[in-house]
């Protein structure tokens, strides 16, 4: 009997169910264990974009700036019964003059990370990368996704899957950079770091498989530094050791990657969405290689997602600032 599958029968699959991991626990759970740290929260001028951060501030995460249209902000605290009296309120009229104040804030000081709130990303991220009075530094800004999969025993970091388009070779070693120091910056080790392609062997008609192999050299040699790298290697044999076994791939990142740096921000951001909406994962997402974190969250965060995303931004922008003092 010829069995009609529901989706070709006009039914609509059921929604998405965010999934607990123990992996965001752990972080959140260590970034309660600190006093909260202050961050800038860019036009919380949505229920989803207000609450969020809110929740985390209430558990001892952060302590917000709020920054935005202060009517706007107060209606969407009283629909929701927040209390707002502990938070200060800094009015900007518009998304943009609120990223610039932003901005400002965290360039002396007064915050030391900030969130996206409910502005577009391009809007927040204008304001970042100004050559005049933005948060840039030497590295390129790039995004990473952290994912914690079902299934999976390591956190994953995918990158870069929001903001470098078509990233050349220079731009790639800042990517792999970024990510490996919020790795590390976050306590958890040296990473092993695959530099993903379609195959595992050098194809000059393959571009990435030939910037996988220069990255690795400059691990080699130093330009890269803090992590173990290898590349290029497929999906299958980035995450699966039995993957791995049956290619013949004798690699110490092989099967057992921790950051998956994909070819360019399509490959990434559709990689990264595969992970979340088909194998239920978690995830967190903030963009690195500016002078401070900054947190950016979805509408569809679970609210776990959205406290592990605060904390990631607390345990980092500490991280950060831990190293400036020391230098």
């Amino acid at each position: 009997m010829r069995h009609t599958s529901p989706l070709f029968a006009g039914a609509m699959p059921p929604p998405r169910q965010p999934t607990s991991h123990q992996l965001f626990a752990d972080l959140i759970n260590r970034a309660l264990a600190h006093e909260p740290v202050p961050y800038g929260l860019v036009w919380p001028c949505e229920d989803h974009a207000l609450a969020g951060p809110l929740d985390a501030a209430q558990k001892g995460i952060i302590l917000p700036v709020l920054i935005g249209d202060t009517p706007r902000i107060q209606a969407i605290a009283c629909k929701n019964q927040i209390d707002l009296s502990p938070y200060q309120i800094i009015p900007a009229p518009t998304p943009e003059a609120a990223a610039q104040k932003a901005v400002e804030l965290a360039r002396t000081g007064h915050v030391q990370g900030l969130i996206k709130g409910s502005l577009h990303t391009d809007t927040l991220m204008h304001a970042v990368v100004s050559p005049t009075n933005g948060l840039c530094t030497s590295r390129r800004i790039s995004h990473v996704f952290l994912l914690a999969v079902p299934g999976y025993e390591k956190l994953l970091f995918v990158t870069d899957a929001a903001i470098n388009i078509f990233p050349d070779l220079s731009t790639k070693r800042d990517i792999v950079q970024n990510a490996i120091d919020l790795h590390t910056g976050l306590g958890l080790g040296a990473p092993k770091v695959a530099i993903l392609s379609a195959v595992e062997v050098i194809n000059p008609k393959i571009p990435s498989t030939v910037d996988a192999a220069s990255l690795c050299k400059m691990a080699e040699r130093g330009q890269i530094t803090g992590g173990i790298l290898d590349g290029p290697l497929g999906m299958d044999n980035a995450i699966d050791p039995e993957a791995a076994r049956i290619k013949n791939l004798s690699s110490p990142v092989a099967g057992q990657a921790q950051i998956l740096v994909t070819p360019d921000l399509e490959a990434g951001n559709m990689l990264a969405k595969n992970l979340i909406f088909m194998a239920q994962a978690d995830s967190a997402g903030i963009a690195l290689g500016a002078k401070v974190p900054i947190v950016l969250t979805s509408r569809a965060d679970s609210v776990q997602a959205r406290l592990a995303s605060a904390a990631i931004g607390a345990l980092y922008a500490r991280h950060l600032a831990q190293q400036n003092t020391a230098f």
